[in-house]
């Protein structure tokens, strides 16, 4: 279920970026401090039958971008990626998901040392999991909140 107050987020997830609108990946849930993301394994097959890899790297790095649309204000804040890897354990022959969480006093501190120094990195550590709950892949990334630039164009407003 997507919290009314974050359609705008969940729609822009999913079709604000072309390269992700391709994949068909999809917001399942979408909450205060909270987002689950669906990959689909339609679409996104590689030459031997599973989930390409390029489309499990793409949700685990989207991931840090929906999250902070639905933990920070988006009018004064916007995400960056420095970096995530990736680890894949097993074939996903299924659609997977990923589920992403922050706590209010995570979120709360990284908005104080934003407001104060004009950025804070936050890192996520997460699993991908196919359709039997197995994880395929962990994903390690490091993303920065920044206050948005004087004159910067906001695509969500």
């Amino acid at each position: 279920m997507i919290d009314e107050k974050y359609k705008k987020i969940a729609d822009y997830t999913k079709n604000g970026i072309e390269a992700i609108k391709r994949t068909g990946l999809t917001l399942l849930e979408c909450r205060d401090n909270y987002v689950k993301l669906l990959m689909p394994l339609e679409g996104n097959v590689n030459h031997i039958g599973m989930m390409y890899a390029g489309s499990l790297f793409t949700i685990g790095e989207v991931s840090g971008g929906a999250i902070f649309g639905v933990t920070f204000d988006y009018l004064k804040y916007i995400p960056i990626v420095k970096e995530v890897t990736i680890r894949y354990r097993k074939p996903a022959l299924s659609d997977v998901t990923l589920v992403v969480e922050m706590t209010s006093d995570r979120v709360g501190e990284l908005q104080e040392r934003t407001d104060r120094n004009g950025k804070a990195d936050f890192t996520l550590d997460l699993e991908i999991k196919d359709a039997g709950d197995e994880t395929v892949a962990l994903v390690h990334g490091i993303w920065q909140v920044r206050k948005i630039p004087e004159g910067m164009k906001n695509p969500l407003v």
